[in-house]
């Protein structure tokens, strides 16, 4: 049941990511972004300096950039009229399958199969609209073949995040490889879960930016020109 599961959502996803036939961006069609990060790379400071270039560079009437991270959980509950409770028991990670049949069987919640089935429609929503920042949920991977949508991986090496982590969040060292290690791992169990790609794989995205090499602010600056030239 669970492997038959699996399969209708990574079926439901190559379906709703398949080529258009417009070879290139339409003229007039707002980009969108998708961030994938290492822990404690300065995602959402690059997500909020890009919103801010992007911004500056648009059209007056354009409704402003928005970033979405943990939100967008927020956002698919209220699109599919769910429990707001829902957005702790999906991370980016695996549920047990355990956990997901007994779920099934006495229809205590969705399974984290048909969350994520959701949350790949609010995604594609939300990047047929344009003007949106999209960090993790797989972004990449949902909306790899619009031809608007740049997709760009943040690194950054361990003692740098580990460095950030205790800083930003008041952590301990330890704490903070910890949570490093842990963070990583969860989010390449999430894309190889549920679909089947390899998070490291340079392929599924246009840029690869080492934040600690180039800085958090020239980092957003640099994905938004090519966002412009996309």
């Amino acid at each position: 049941m669970i492997n038959a599961s699996l399969d209708r959502c990574l079926s439901f996803i190559n379906s709703q990511s398949a080529p258009t036939k417009r070879a290139l961006t339409p003229v007039g069609l707002r980009r969108a972004v998708t961030i994938s990060r290492q822990a404690g790379c300065g995602a959402v400071r690059v997500a909020e300096k890009l919103a801010e270039y992007l911004q500056q560079h648009a059209p007056p009437q354009n409704a402003p950039w928005t970033i979405f991270d943990r939100n967008l959980m927020d956002q698919v509950l209220a699109d599919h009229n769910l429990p707001a409770y829902l957005a702790k028991t999906l991370p980016e990670d695996r549920m047990s399958a355990l956990e997901d049949m007994i779920a099934e069987i006495v229809g205590a919640r969705p399974t984290v199969q048909k969350l994520v089935l959701q949350t790949t429609e609010t995604v594609l929503k939300f990047a047929d609209l344009g003007g949106v920042i999209i960090i993790g949920r797989g972004g990449n991977i949902i909306t790899a073949k619009l031809p608007h949508v740049l997709h760009v991986r943040l690194v950054a090496p361990l003692d740098d995040r580990i460095e950030r982590i205790c800083r930003d969040d008041h952590k301990t060292p330890a704490e903070a490889r910890k949570f490093c290690i842990e963070e990583e791992q969860s989010r390449a169990r999430y894309l190889k879960t549920y679909f089947n790609a390899d998070i490291n794989d340079p392929l599924n995205y246009h840029l690869i930016v080492n934040t600690s090499r180039v800085g958090c602010d020239n980092s957003a600056k640099l994905i938004g020109d090519a966002v412009l030239r996309l």
